[in-house]
């Protein structure tokens, strides 16, 4: 998706749209309901107590990265490496 935006240098005016330039419409009511039932779905998610669940978990693993920085580093490294042999296409 191209647009034209108009930019100002040195105190010049700016470009005028081209006639071929195309307008952006105003969102679809699809994408507005999409996004609406996404909001609502996210809040219930946020009060349920799997969110309180990884919330705990993600401050354990802050407290344990912070406690133990290089052994963290290279536990990260080894399961990015793991992946990245698990993931490698044989050619």
């Amino acid at each position: 998706m191209e647009q034209e935006v108009p930019v100002t240098i040195h105190g010049s005016k700016p470009k005028e749209p081209q006639e071929g330039a195309r307008v952006e419409a105003p969102i679809p009511g699809q994408v507005t309901e999409i996004s609406e039932v996404l909001a609502g779905a996210l809040s219930c998610f946020r009060e349920s107590e799997s969110w309180h669940t990884i919330q705990q978990g993600t401050e354990k693993a802050r407290e344990y990265i912070k406690k133990n920085p290089s052994r963290a580093m290279l536990l990260t490294l080894g399961a990015g490496a793991l992946v990245g042999f698990l993931m490698k296409r044989k050619r």
